[in-house]
């Protein structure tokens, strides 16, 4: 399509501290074959020289404009303030973090299936997440879900296909009906949106890889890995809208598994003495905040159980906890006498 006949895009990087990875997450926008779009780099307050980056673009292409948030702020926070900048003819809304970037073909793939699927409110695609392809596992061929169909495999642990927010591609009504597009209380809010949007949307695929999500040791995604925000995040997203994609038994069974998950995790993570008083404050406030509390006997339960599994199984255990606690908490050098320390960590969980 010429650029005219292109439903305007909005695309949005917050950066706060990114200089290493800004100019390549940049030069994949203005790289793009698609020619219609308005691009927001939004510096939170940086230290270091995101902005003067980010103007330096600015100054070279009149489609990139540079704004500050008002205040330093956290992720979300600054996430939803820029999406309030979207221009007001703007059809389509794409977030690319500064530390990822976009395949060329990404606005033009994305828009097009929305385009030809009115009723589709989200876009998702392949993405390659540092080596390796992620998002995968719907049937070549089906391009455009029933957001409810997306919802209910995702609630009952099948194919993941939400990615994270460099992955996806939003109609822009939506995300103005939305004074708060994200919700800042909630560290997997990216997620909890696609299912408040998927009440009444449907969910399109565009089977190629798109984008580039990069792990690494200070991004986001290292830190829910680190103190396991995905279980209340999950227990957040049933709380709310498992009952507007589940049956009241379904929904029932899926609170109490993710329940016995909680408890298991936990329970490997006193056991294992891989906590600090962080991981623990993080964990009673968003019960709190939920209107939940640990079971103490469960809890004491869970650890004991792991206990026993490690002295009836020492080298299958030993290797299955440190393996799991080093993916989960990024932490490479868990010793082997730290599984000895369950007794004061329980201790410090129950008081």
């Amino acid at each position: 399509m010429r650029s005219l006949d292109q439903p305007l895009v909005y695309v949005l990087t917050p950066v706060y501290n990114g200089e290493k990875y800004l100019s390549e997450c940049i030069a994949s926008v203005l790289a793009q074959n698609y020619a219609n779009w308005e691009y927001c780099i939004l510096n939170n307050h940086s230290t270091d020289s995101s902005r003067v980056i980010a103007e330096a673009y600015a100054q070279r292409d009149r489609r990139i404009r540079v704004l500050d948030t008002p205040q330093f702020c956290n992720h979300l926070t600054s996430q939803n303030f820029g999406l309030r900048q979207m221009p007001a003819d703007a059809q389509y809304c794409k977030i690319v973090h500064a530390d990822d970037w976009l395949f060329a073909d990404c606005l033009t793939q994305m828009v097009g299936l929305a385009e030809a699927h009115p009723t589709v409110a989200i876009v998702g695609a392949y993405g390659l997440r540092n080596d390796h392809v992620s998002w995968d596992g719907l049937p070549y061929g089906r391009s455009a879900i029933p957001g409810r169909d997306i919802c209910r495999n995702t609630l009952f642990g099948g194919t993941y296909v939400f990615g994270s927010p460099t992955s996806l591609l939003f109609r822009a009504e939506p995300v103005r009906q939305r004074p708060a597009f994200f919700n800042e209380s909630n560290p997997h809010a990216d997620v909890e949106v696609c299912f408040d949007i998927l009440r009444s949307g449907d969910f399109g695929f565009v089977h190629q890889v798109l984008t580039f999500t990069r792990d690494h040791s200070e991004s986001g995604t290292h830190y829910t890995r680190r103190i396991g925000s995905d279980y209340l995040g999950m227990f957040e997203i049933l709380l709310k809208y498992g009952r507007a994609f589940l049956t009241e038994s379904e929904y029932d069974g899926r609170l109490k598994d993710n329940w016995n998950q909680y408890y298991a995790f936990l329970g490997a993570t006193v056991a294992s003495g891989s906590f600090d008083k962080s991981f623990r404050h993080f964990h009673r406030r968003g019960l709190n905040r939920l209107g939940c509390s640990l079971n103490p006997a469960r809890l004491a339960t869970a650890v004991l159980l792991q206990v026993i599994d490690l002295v009836l199984n020492p080298l299958t255990t030993s290797k299955r906890i440190t393996r799991r606690l080093t993916r989960l908490l990024g932490n490479t050098s868990i010793r082997a006498g730290n599984r000895w320390r369950f007794t004061s960590g329980l201790r410090a969980w129950l008081l």
